[in-house]
């Protein structure tokens, strides 16, 4: 009895992150429900509590032996912990940016920040899947959590529409994702991940076996690729970025992206390893149909929103360019890239979310005109996030395409690399058409920008850091190879 109950314990101090993650969502849902509408603050600052504290336990965690726990569905390792402690952290920045927000547009209620809490849990989960259901668990928790965040400003149609649109078709890449989950256990019997890796690695597979865990592995790519917003599963992005209010659009667009990528590896790399050969050509088209069109559409738009949204999927092929190398570096450049796009693109909703004003919201890019007159310090820190998205050296964004790039080339893959060099200048017109309203374009408003002394701070050292990291890249990618 005591050495199970050992056992046990061992079990619980290494989920001990998400043990009080979901302790601290039940506490701060009870909490709330006794609150009147003046102190909502405190569940505001209870659940920046509830992320620090979480982040830390996951911290503290990193360095830890290897360890799977629960029947072989939850992995400990320091890919986990590493993605966990940006999933909480980047969540604290992407608050901060949205508290005055929620408070101007009416939304700062507390279901709101219970909502941010299920859909970290849900990330965290992903991170330390190390089984098929687990991950689509953690999944759904997230995707559940992100449908009703948008539809959360119900007297708005747009959100009620976008909220919609990205549930139906969120349910299809959903039930893609199942019925290839179903497909890779029916062929190895398991939906354990190692024990998946073990059967692809198989050198005596019979063609039906191969034919079907192929057929499997499509399908759990288009799942993912969904999530990710890749081209062809792309069509819910622009519409829900613009759709959802603001600063759902910002979590949205960021942190959800880290866990995308930890799922990636987990069931591609940890699971599909062996079949890189099948998956990699899939992902050669997907990442340059996405690099193509993000780049070209978004330079049509006049709406901020929805430029950043093709600004997203061309990012995101990229992404998925670094798992195209099969190589460790490669892994490590994908991951050292979507850190990078985070760090950029929560600067960048950040900066949307200053422009807006109680009953509007600054959704249009001649809303930038004269930035730099009305708000010199902040049109400066748009001008660096810009500069960096469209990959101008020094800055952070140049050094992940580089790293990108460069293990695109070691790979053999040169004409890729070059056809994507091609769109990235492409994708740099759209990047300078917001520098050039804020900058040489009369301002239509002359009403000050007024926002609440932290977000001030943290956008300025979020700008500071898209520059400071570029100073010494090398650091941060080599610890990104690590984690592989």
């Amino acid at each position: 009895m005591t050495s199970n109950f050992t056992i046990e314990l061992n079990s619980l101090l290494v989920a001990l992150p998400e043990i009080f993650l979901i302790s601290g969502i039940v506490v701060v849902l009870l909490i709330d429900l006794f609150l009147k509408s003046k102190f909502k603050q405190i569940t505001y600052h209870l659940t920046h509590l509830c992320l620090l504290i979480t982040g830390v336990l996951s911290f503290n965690l990193i360095g830890n032996p290897e360890t799977v726990i629960f029947s072989n569905s939850f992995v400990l390792d320091d890919m986990g912990s590493v993605f966990k402690v940006f999933i909480a952290g980047s969540t604290m920045v992407a608050m901060v940016y949205s508290r005055h927000y929620l408070i101007e547009q009416g939304l700062f209620k507390g279901e709101y920040f219970v909502l941010i809490l299920l859909a970290v849990f849900g990330m965290m989960v992903m991170a330390s899947g190390s089984s098929l259901l687990t991950l689509y668990i953690g999944l759904e928790i997230l995707s559940l959590s992100l449908y009703t965040l948008i539809a959360i400003a119900r007297n708005r149609s747009v959100s009620v529409e976008a909220a919609l649109k990205y549930f139906i078709l969120g349910a299809i890449a959903s039930g893609l994702l199942l019925y290839g989950i179903s497909m890779v256990y029916g062929i190895s019997g398991s939906i354990n991940i190692e024990e998946i890796f073990a059967f692809a690695s198989g050198s005596n597979l019979a063609p039906r076996e191969t034919l079907i865990l192929n057929f499997g592995l499509v399908f759990l790519v288009i799942g993912i690729a969904f999530k990710l917003g890749a081209v062809p599963f792309h069509m819910w992005v622009p519409d829900v970025y613009e759709g959802a209010p603001t600063s759902v659009t910002m979590f949205l667009s960021t942190v959800p992206k880290i866990a995308a990528l930890a799922m990636l590896v987990r069931i591609l790399i940890d699971g599909l390893g062996p079949m890189h050969s099948y998956w990699s050509d899939l992902f050669i088209a997907l990442s340059l149909l996405s690099i193509a069109l993000g780049s070209v559409v978004a330079i049509m738009q006049t709406n901020i929103k929805r430029m950043l949204a093709y600004s997203t999927i061309s990012h995101v092929g990229f992404i998925m360019l670094g798992f195209v190398t099969g190589t460790i570096s490669g892994y490590g450049s994908a991951t050292f890239y979507v850190i990078v796009y985070v760090l950029m693109s929560l600067a960048a909703f950040g900066i949307v979310i200053l422009l807006n004003s109680k009953g509007y919201e600054a959704d249009n890019i001649s809303d930038y005109k004269g930035l730099s007159k009305r708000s010199p310090w902040f049109a400066l820190v748009m001008l660096v996030v810009m500069l960096s998205m469209a990959g101008v050296p020094p800055f952070i964004g140049f050094y992940s395409k580089f790293f990108i790039l460069q293990q695109v080339v070691s790979a053999g893959f040169l004409t890729i690399a070059i056809i994507a060099v091609v769109f990235a200048v492409i994708s740099a017109y759209y990047y300078l058409q917001i520098i050039k309203s804020m900058y040489f374009d009369d301002s239509e408003s002359e009403a000050v920008i007024k926002a609440p002394m932290d977000m001030k701070i943290v956008l300025s050292i979020n700008g500071a850091l898209i520059l400071v990291v570029g100073l010494f890249p090398d650091f941060w990618m080599k610890l990104a190879v690590s984690l592989f």
